[in-house]
């Protein structure tokens, strides 16, 4: 028996006007006609007063239902963002604001409601370094540096009966390097440890088999995270999967998975690697280097590289002595092609380094794109476009892409890795993403449970 959920945030229907309107017929606003990313009910909260004496009833409910109660609470106050999204809450650090986010104030409210809400139970079972530990450096740093902070994060709870989320917590990036035996292109064996880690959690604690894995996560960035993610047919089809290799091809569903972004951390930090020139000098129209991995590269190549053109600099290899990053630097634009997976670390440093994302992807979902206008700050291209690639870039009036690179200057607190984390940057987007998709799940448990 599947877990009951609702569509509750709908990211891409008319549903959400439909409902604002048939609920306040007499308010008329521009935000209702542009809400295809809110998220949002696409029913009344019905039962919401219904919670609210829950709350406060002298009847036992089980702890689910009243983590239900405060969901509900926390959706009608991002509902009211909506209704008055004029009405902006103050914040010391930051409020969002601008065409880069779908709807500023609603996502500002959610982050809020997130604050100050959400609380995360992470299994104590297993041991390091498959367990409990993470890659801090290199391609798949994120899932190292995200399982360290959330360990010591303060939405960790340590009473399960409290928490919206639970937290498995094991490293797919390590069971590949300290199962796998390389070149024998066998999953058994790791496909078993996750899947005997869901055997062990569900026979000792009750919270798995209540909803049938709808309310856990995992996080991975290694590419073999989905494929390890189908061993554990509830895991796959219940869980949020926060996943770098989110690739609609292999089964990411967008409505309940969460993209992360992949960085490249080659010291662990990001010392070195943020900030860079104005675009007044920036000579280079588009830049990059990478191997040929995948589908899409060896096309990149076979129309660009080599073409003797000072404005398009493809190359397979860079040549010796000339650095990445100060190419990047010296670049208006940067390419980011899906390699083997669908996820690239370019993306990320352009960012970093003020040169605009071209995204060049087919079946890619961008991380954070439920709450960010990725086209206000990047270039998306088609695969079937690489050839038309110049004159696309170079059909973009200066003006538009001198608001592009600074928008993107704007948007690069969300990607950015710090320690200890700070408000707004990747792990708390990270986790706002995952708390959406809690948002968006109405659970009940099962009789089977």
């Amino acid at each position: 028996m599947a877990p009951k959920a609702s569509s509750t945030f709908s990211f891409n229907s008319t549903s959400l006007q439909e409902y604002l309107r048939s609920r306040f017929p007499d308010r008329h606003d521009a935000r209702l006609d542009n809400a295809d990313h809110l998220f949002m009910d696409d029913e009344p909260e019905k039962s919401e007063e219904g919670y609210k004496n829950l709350t406060s009833s002298k009847k036992r409910y089980s702890d689910l239902e009243m983590v239900e109660a405060d969901l509900v609470q926390a959706r009608a106050a991002i509902r009211e963002a909506i209704i008055n999204g004029g009405n902006q809450t103050d914040d010391p650090d930051y409020v969002p604001n601008g065409p880069m986010y779908w709807n500023p104030q609603v996502f500002h409210r959610s982050y809020l409601e997130m604050e100050n809400r959400l609380k995360i139970f992470i299994y104590e079972e297993g041991d390091p370094p498959v367990f409990h530990f993470g890659p801090c450096k290199h391609t798949y740093a994120i899932e190292g540096i995200f399982m360290a902070n959330i360990e010591v994060s303060r939405f960790r709870t340590f009473e399960h009966k409290k928490a919206h989320l639970f937290f498995l917590p094991f490293s797919v990036t390590m069971i590949t390097q300290v199962i796998y035996v390389p070149e024998s292109h066998e999953w058994s064996q790791m496909k078993n440890t996750a899947s005997d880690y869901i055997d062990v959690i569900a026979q000792k604690h009750p919270y798995w088999n209540r909803t049938h894995g709808a309310d856990h996560f995992m996080l991975a960035c290694h590419d073999w995270g989905p494929e390890i993610s189908f061993a554990i047919p509830n895991l796959y089809k219940n869980s949020i999967r926060a996943l770098c290799n989110a690739n609609t091809s292999e089964q990411f569903n967008a409505t309940r998975d969460v993209s992360i972004p992949e960085i490249h951390l080659p010291g662990g930090g990001t010392r070195g690697m943020i900030g860079g020139p104005p675009p007044s000098k920036r000579p280079i129209l588009v830049f990059y280097a990478g191997g040929v991995h995948g589908p899409i590269r060896p096309i990149l190549l076979e129309h660009w590289e080599n073409k003797s053109d000072p404005d398009v600099q493809i190359y397979k290899y860079l040549p010796k002595n000339v650095s990445y990053y100060g190419m990047m630097r010296k670049s208006r634009y940067c390419i980011c092609p899906s390699g083997y997976e669908v996820a690239s670390p370019r993306m990320v440093e352009g960012l970093y380094m003020g040169c605009v994302p071209v995204l060049i992807k087919d079946g890619y979902v961008i991380p954070f794109s439920d709450v960010l206008n990725w086209e206000t700050f990047a270039v998306i291209v088609p695969v079937k476009d690489i050839p038309n690639l110049k004159a696309i870039l170079t059909a973009i009036p200066l003006r538009k892409y001198v608001q592009m690179q600074q928008r993107g200057i704007q948007m690069r607190r969300h990607f950015e890795v710090n320690s200890p984390p700070k408000r707004y940057d990747v792990f708390h987007m990270i986790l706002h993403s995952i708390w959406l998709r809690r948002l968006n799940a109405r659970l009940h448990e099962h009789e089977d449970s």
